[in-house]
């Protein structure tokens, strides 16, 4: 996600809409969505907002323990510039109320992760097993 730092908007290009896409093929555009949203803190941002809805800053820092705040920035920069996440501002309240929540596309993303999000909370110990077995197969190997 750091690379959005040098990312200007004539860095994006127009995608021809009856292109096949493999995220597999490094040259193909699907490539680059894919890993911002491979990224660890954008899952969990997108699990976060699908569960707790819209949030402000200081709540998804919370909800998102141990990331950091140029972190999170960050990733919501990046998630803006996806579509996928709204920030949207009150300048009616004081001080100014600004809040992030998904879009319709980050909605329909966020979704597809509740299976990923489920599948890890029910299958953490079976990983943290195999770890353990494997540690233990290669401690001489170090």
């Amino acid at each position: 996600m750091a690379k959005q730092e040098g990312t200007k908007p004539d860095d994006v290009r127009t995608i021809d809409p009856d292109r096949s896409m493999d995220v597999l093929d490094a040259a193909c555009p699907s490539r680059d969505v894919f890993v911002d949203l491979a990224d660890k803190w954008a899952l969990l941002m997108l699990a976060s907002m699908r569960q707790r809805g819209a949030q402000r800053y200081s709540e998804l820092h919370r909800s998102l323990g141990g990331i950091s705040r140029k972190m999170l920035s960050q990733t919501l920069r990046t998630l803006e510039r996806d579509g996928l996440v709204l920030r949207s501002v009150d300048p009616e309240a004081m001080p100014p109320l600004v809040l992030y929540g998904l879009t319709d596309l980050g909605g329909e993303i966020a979704e597809e992760t509740r299976a990923l999000c489920s599948w890890t909370e029910k299958r953490a110990a079976h990983v943290h097993e195999a770890r353990l077995a494997y540690d233990r197969r290669h401690a001489s190997d170090v």
